[in-house]
């Protein structure tokens, strides 16, 4: 349980951060397009610990996170919030289902999607507008370098998780 409260922690103080960090694909892509430097946290707890964990520390890092970052209930708090919920569940199923026949980055990669699909929807349904899903070929070519870059950090991230704290086939399988 300490070891997952580190995460969280460290997973929210990167989202904050990154919400400080100036984004120059906002004007062309919109607001977005970002790394998703809190989700290197995540794929790494969807591979130690499984898909309750993941999720667990997907909701904390969102809440932690837009609460050190002034977000709390704004919009962009709820686009977090859905993107980093779904995408958890949907890496920790993921793994469920095939093992270790996805590695890392392939996780990493379905998060991304799953993220950016997660975020159009809900800001598609409170915009009451589905035009917003123009955006998403732009997210999604977005999505496979910061995927990519997100998968092999959680991946080396694995390998500093204390394997005796982790559950059977976490640490060996990255």
């Amino acid at each position: 349980m300490v070891r997952l409260a580190l995460l969280v922690a460290g997973a929210a103080a990167l989202h904050a951060v990154e919400g400080w960090i100036p984004n120059p694909l906002a004007v062309s892509l919109g607001p977005g397009a970002k790394l998703g430097l809190a989700n290197v946290v995540t794929v790494a707890v969807v591979i130690g610990f499984g898909l309750r964990d993941a999720v667990i520390v997907a909701v904390l890092r969102a809440l932690l996170g837009s609460l050190i970052g002034g977000s709390f209930l704004t919009l962009g708090f709820f686009l977090s919030l859905s993107g980093a919920v779904t995408s958890a569940a949907g890496m920790g199923l993921a793994r469920l289902v095939f093992g270790n026949r996805l590695s890392a980055v392939g996780l990493s990669l379905l998060g991304a999607l799953l993220h950016n699909l997660a975020q159009l929807t809900v800001a598609s349904l409170l915009a009451r507008h589905f035009g917003l899903f123009v955006h998403l070929p732009y997210l999604m070519l977005m999505a496979i370098p910061t995927g990519y870059l997100v998968g092999t950090a959680g991946a080396l991230l694995c390998r500093y998780l204390v394997p005796s704290n982790m559950r059977k086939g976490g640490l060996n399988e990255v």
